[in-house]
């Protein structure tokens, strides 16, 4: 039999054009997520004759799934994970934003990498936060120019991804850890660590998350089944010292509505039960590593260099000659039938002109190496075609 079209993703409302392939796209490929398997749990769930997930839930979300939560985690962590601990919400946006309503104030400094995750900027755009950059590098976020920043101003809170950081690839290192910690015992600011990609490693295990500090009570932990099970699922957690989940519990919206996600969570629940999450786990660590090592081999061959060479989560980021602008580029790559998210996006001071992310999530290994071609294709004719150290 012929082999069936990919199907056609709808991207933030806008359609991959026919004929395009979206390096852009932040997501898994279709035909990875994992249908059969949450066919599975949701039947073994519903078949189990206990209609009380069906009801309004309990404000840290139900206990049993956050029991299992906690097991799992406690497994790949290599630390001890109290179901105590851990608040169920509705992904990391929703996580994010909670954090925000209950711990910021409007005019309040939140502190952020340059570059960062760039729909992040727009929640805390939403709550009137005063935006920070504080540079990166290879070893991540730069702890000796955030040390500056901090002796300059007071900051509510910082935003970090710290391992396999969207959109560079980055993993903070173990000393920049500690030191990080320090200083926010210093200062008085919450660690907000957006860790959506902790568990998707493909190489050497990466520190331990950051989640390892929250008894300093100053750390908030975020995960998500959306990189490691499916987006759509709309389920993820706040991992922080109980005296801070309790203040995200009083927040109206959840005393109004009760404990997030309880459905949702119970059909995963089952997942992590009955080891399917663990499975699929694995199947995604294998996958995604084997289309990274395409993506960064293509790049070679058609000389474009990474900024930094990732070990795990989602992204490339390649750094061109400054006299090249991504977002003309974008244009001229459409043409040539690629797409790919431009650098400025990514910065909250609209700077990295130069820059711009690649995902290698979604597609498969041909595709992979043909969006490179049109991206080199895309390219000649500009200054300094072959990307920058």
């Amino acid at each position: 039999m012929p082999e069936a079209p990919k199907p056609t993703l709808d991207v933030t409302q806008t359609r991959i054009p026919e004929g395009v392939i979206d390096l852009g796209v932040g997501h898994p490929s279709l035909e990875l997520l994992p249908l059969e398997e949450l066919r599975q749990a949701a039947q073994h769930r519903l078949s189990q004759g206990d209609p009380s997930f069906l009801q309004y839930g309990a404000e840290l979300g139900d206990a049993r799934f956050r029991a299992e939560l906690a097991r799992f985690l406690g497994a790949h962590y290599g630390f001890a994970v109290a179901p105590e601990t851990l608040f169920v919400t509705a992904g990391v946006s929703q996580a994010l934003d909670l954090i925000c309503t209950t711990f910021t104030r409007p005019g309040q400094v939140v502190l952020v990498e340059e570059p960062t995750y760039f729909l992040s900027l727009g929640i805390f755009q939403g709550h009137h936060l005063q935006v920070v950059p504080i540079p990166t590098d290879e070893q991540g976020l730069d702890v000796e120019a955030l040390e500056a920043a901090l002796r300059q101003q007071r900051a509510a809170l910082l935003y970090t991804i710290p391992t396999f950081q969207n959109p560079t690839g980055t993993t903070l290192s173990q000393k920049r850890r500690e030191r990080l910690v320090e200083l926010s015992q210093q200062h008085g600011f919450l660690i907000v660590a957006d860790e959506v990609y902790q568990l998707l490693g493909y190489q050497a295990a990466p520190p331990p998350s950051m989640a390892r500090y929250l008894d300093t009570g100053l750390v908030l932990s975020l995960g998500s089944f959306s990189k490691i099970l499916a987006p759509g699922l709309r389920l993820g957690w706040i991992q922080a010292a109980p005296r801070l989940l309790q203040k995200l519990t009083q927040n109206g919206m959840v005393v109004s509505g009760g404990g997030l996600n309880p459905f949702t969570s119970s059909i995963v629940r089952s997942a992590l039960e009955l080891g399917w999450q663990e499975r699929y786990l694995q199947k995604l660590r294998h996958t995604y590593r084997g289309r990274l090592e395409v993506l960064l081999e293509a790049l070679s061959q058609n000389g474009l260099r990474p900024r930094y060479r990732p070990e795990g989560g989602y992204f490339v980021w390649l750094e061109l000659d400054p006299a090249i602008n991504s977002q003309a580029l974008l244009e001229r790559a459409l043409q040539t039938g690629v797409r790919f998210q431009p650098g400025h996006r990514f910065s909250s001071q609209g700077r990295l002109a130069h820059a711009l992310r690649l995902c290698f999530a979604y597609y498969e290994p041909p595709e992979l190496v043909e969006g490179v071609h049109r991206l080199a294709r895309a390219l000649q004719g500009y200054p300094g075609e072959a990307a920058g150290a």
